[in-house]
């Protein structure tokens, strides 16, 4: 089956982590709690939301919100003007902990542009799945297809909703929990199946 047939399949639909396993890191008590529970794992699902820009010359100001997930949890670390990031920071930088996401390309650049992160100990999964004679990357949806025999909702409006915004709405939260969740989860996945880990 073709990744676009795998994508659009009738499938049941992947239920994703719940809002009570979700925090939103905004303030110095929150970033040390979600700093020593990802710091203590093996691997964490990683990615990064922006204010989309729409007009043409627009130069986005993101990532506004980066979010990194364990087995069990996630934790959405809000990008406020003038804000404390060293706790992303040194989750981000650390080299003894996987980060795991799909269609990273952009990321590494953005983040140390705008907050002098410079990513280590990086996989972009979509790669990974890729293949060989293959060309672009597989995203997350083909991937919940694969893996998992479900169907990965992803609502285009919330994705490309105001990411920069002090107050995140439901919606937005399980969106981006979601992303680094799943990244997690299919890379264990992935393990089990045979992959090997770089």
């Amino acid at each position: 089956m073709s990744r676009a047939a795998l994508a659009e399949a009738e499938l049941p639909p992947y239920e994703g982590i719940p809002l009570v396993r979700v925090t939103l890191v905004n303030c110095a008590e929150s970033a040390a709690a979600a700093q020593a529970a990802l710091m203590a794992r093996d691997a964490i699902g990683f990615d990064t939301e922006s204010k989309p820009t729409f007009r043409k010359g627009e130069e986005s100001t993101g990532p506004h919100l980066v979010q990194l997930a364990t087995d069990e949890h996630a934790w959405l670390f809000q990008i406020l003007p003038g804000g404390d990031h060293s706790a992303l920071k040194a989750i981000l930088e650390s080299p003894a902990v996987l980060k795991v996401g799909f269609g990273l390309g952009n990321d590494r650049s953005v983040l140390q542009t705008r907050l002098g992160i410079r990513l280590a100990n990086v996989l972009d999964l979509g790669e990974k799945l890729r293949g060989p004679g293959h060309k672009g990357t597989v995203g997350a949806k083909v991937a919940v297809a694969h893996f998992f025999g479900q169907k990965l909702q992803k609502s285009k409006k919330t994705g490309t909703s105001n990411w920069a915004s002090r107050v995140l709405n439901e919606r937005q939260i399980l969106y981006a929990a979601n992303d680094a969740h799943v990244a997690l989860r299919l890379y264990r996945a992935w393990l089990r199946s045979g992959g090997l880990p770089d």
